[in-house]
């Protein structure tokens, strides 16, 4: 018998816990908000499709350590496939989010001697950290837009989804700091920087001129076949493992450029040699700037007999993914 998937939805509150779940809803998933600890049981019991509940410092007696022993009882069900999700985000945006909706802080009440949010914000951090330490997937929403996350999340969770390693090629700036999601994180600094030219600032690595301008650099071939190099018998290790979901980071000064043509040209090549591969470009994504993807393809290379059709190696194994 198939296991039945089961996904318990936590993190900061504000984080996007609600936006998770409504998301699983419209993949098929039984949802329920907040039920008790006690009968999480009953409700696994009671059905036979996916199920996803959320679950955080609002939900009666809740009780971390006691949440993550129930996981791991879970966990040990033949007939249970079980995901624990984190959600979170930064402070500053967390206090943008509260202010913007004016409501209250689960552990930050208000009032004249009320706790401030900054300080719910903080204590709910330490509650929580040894579920985002449990946790399948740690989900960080502070730059990232809602039809991002809807992908993220289909990719995982999408019942007809086929097996196999996921890879999500990620575009970044160094100054926000490096993606919290990052399984491998490569430095493209090294290259010229299209910043400097007049023609190419305002464009991005989206653009064909910023990517010829990016392969033209003659330190750009040699980086770029040891990097499909270290890949290519790395993968296939991964997928040995168990592994579902790959994140490679790309990184640049500004996240514009140069990460951003590289990123979708290492996509394009995972595609080309068999992979689920996608790209995202974090710093665009913060700036609204949704463009139709230009061609980034590497040049047509003649199909090598008998791998026109390869496929990665498959795993149904569960797999934990931290980042």
């Amino acid at each position: 018998m198939t296991p039945r998937p089961f996904v318990l939805v936590t993190g900061l509150s504000g984080a996007g816990r609600a936006s998770i779940l409504r998301v699983l809803e419209d993949l098929g998933f039984e949802t329920v908000d907040n039920p008790p600890l006690a009968i999480l049981d009953d409700l696994l019991d009671d059905g036979l499709g996916p199920l996803a509940a959320g679950m955080d410092t609002r939900t009666r007696g809740f009780d971390p350590a006691a949440l993550l022993d129930t996981l791991r009882r879970l966990r040990a069900r033949p007939d249970l496939q079980v995901s624990l999700i984190f959600a979170t985000a930064e402070e500053a945006v967390l206090l943008r989010r509260y202010t913007e909706t004016r409501r209250r802080h689960p552990l930050a009440p208000g009032g004249p001697l009320g706790t401030r949010v900054q300080d719910g914000i903080a204590r709910e951090a330490a509650l929580l950290a040894p579920l985002r330490d449990a946790a399948d997937w740690v989900v960080d929403t502070s730059v990232l837009p809602i039809f991002r996350l809807r992908q993220m999340i289909e990719a995982r969770y999408r019942p007809e989804g086929p097996p196999g390693l996921s890879i999500l090629c990620q575009s970044f700036g160094f100054p926000r700091g490096l993606p919290r999601e990052a399984d491998l994180v490569f430095d493209l600094r090294f290259l010229q920087n299209p910043h400097y030219e007049a023609a190419l600032r305002p464009l991005t690595g989206l653009d064909p001129a910023v990517g010829a301008f990016v392969a033209a650099d003659p330190d750009f071939t040699g980086f770029w076949e040891r990097l499909t190099g270290f890949l290519e018998p790395l993968l296939p290790r991964y997928v040995a493992e168990g592994k579902k979901y790959l994140t490679i980071a790309l990184g640049c000064t500004g996240g514009k450029h140069r990460s951003v043509f590289a990123a979708e040209r290492l996509a394009d090549h995972l595609r080309r040699q068999g992979w689920r591969a996608e790209s995202a470009h974090r710093e665009l994504d913060a700036m609204g700037h949704i463009p139709a993807p230009a061609s980034l393809a590497e040049p047509p290379a003649p199909p090598i007999p008998g791998q026109e059709a390869r496929e990665p190696p498959a795993m149904n194994t569960p797999q934990d993914h931290r980042a």
